[in-house]
């Protein structure tokens, strides 16, 4: 079967080296399971860390030959992407652009296999649409990241950003939607990670969600096409309560109309809840996903399998959506991008 991992994670060693690099919060160290822990304001709480197999694409290629398909993946940033708003503005612009730089070069190097969306630093609105223009336009990628929090200003639905929205609309390109590290943390700090992990993220990403259907973006700007990781997070099981409970908004529609404009992915370690997510969101709008190298795909695809779904849902969930919803073209003849000369 031919089958595209939408949530999968390559992170270049290049960028977290010149994190590294930095004397001050955020920045980046070697650690011992050969990937990097990254540091926040905030203190010990506030870190993310990697291992190897987040930095190798070709062995992780590798490892998706192995599954005995024929497997084409999707990059995108998941909680490292809201470092780059956590940055000085143009520190955060310049380590974007060396990020988009590098997911464009894995784009030219595996032209049909590899797809990859955009960091797009959110602490200044103009840089931000200056980084979103130039990844689209200048290097070819097809989709963004957006973290669930953005820095020190943890809205994501600022009106300061309405216009970033409206050109993302413009442009129909995906929009990842991916929790972070930098909220939560407190409220469910102890046991080694173990209840941030389960119900941090979860929680992070839903609220994110929330603010851009409460704030009125999503009726305003009809073409964000929103992908949310992670089976759309609490959503899909509260939408109920969500209509209930939002009318106070003044929302012209229920918030679960917008909320089922959204797409998700299968990154769910439990089969009822990937079944809970087709039926919620619709077969058209669910891609496979498997949150690589957090998850292992094998477990993904044996949980797909007691779904029982038919061959015409499973082409849809395994291929067909990805194409469409993420905008997927065969590739063209490759083009060696320009690099971006450093700001002065």
């Amino acid at each position: 079967m031919h089958i595209i991992d939408s949530h999968f994670h390559w992170w270049p060693r290049s960028v977290f080296e010149t994190l590294s690099k930095r004397k001050g919060r955020p920045t980046a160290s070697v650690n011992t399971r050969g990937g990097y822990t990254c540091l926040l304001e905030g203190g010990g709480d506030y870190t993310l860390s990697s291992w190897t197999e987040w930095h190798d694409l070709d062995k992780q290629l590798e490892a998706m030959d192995a599954l005995g398909h024929q497997m084409d993946v999707v990059c995108s940033i998941g909680p490292f992407s809201v470092f780059f708003s956590a940055l000085p503005p143009e520190e955060g612009r310049d380590l974007a652009i060396q990020w988009n730089e590098e997911m464009a070069s894995a784009q030219r190097r595996y032209p049909g296999r590899v797809w990859a969306s955009a960091a797009i630093p959110m602490a200044d609105t103009r840089i931000a649409m200056e980084v979103l223009e130039d990844a689209v336009g200048r290097l070819g990628l097809m989709g963004v990241n957006v973290p669930g929090s953005i820095g020190r200003d943890q809205r994501i639905d600022a009106e300061r950003l309405e216009p970033f929205y409206a050109r993302l609309s413009e442009l129909g390109l995906p929009m990842f939607l991916h929790p972070t590290d930098a909220v939560f943390n407190e409220m469910l700090d102890g046991y080694n990670g173990a209840l941030f992990l389960s119900l941090g993220r979860v929680m992070e990403v839903s609220v994110a969600a929330s603010r851009l259907v409460l704030s009125g973006m999503m009726d305003r700007h009809e073409g964000l096409k929103i992908v949310m990781s992670h089976t759309g997070g609490a959503l899909p099981y509260q939408s109920g309560r969500m209509d209930k409970n939002t009318k106070a908004a003044k929302l012209p529609k229920p918030a679960s109309m917008y909320l089922k404009r959204m797409f998700t992915d299968t990154v769910s370690p439990h089969a009822p809840g990937m079944r809970f997510a087709i039926d919620y969101y619709g077969i058209d709008n669910v891609m496979y996903g498997t949150d690589y190298p957090c998850w292992e795909p094998a477990a993904c695809l044996a949980l797909l399998d007691e779904l029982k779904l038919s061959e015409a849902d499973k082409q849809k969930l395994f291929y067909d959506n990805a194409r469409r919803i993420l905008g997927l073209r065969d590739a063209a003849p490759a083009v060696i991008a320009q690099a971006r000369p450093a700001a002065e």
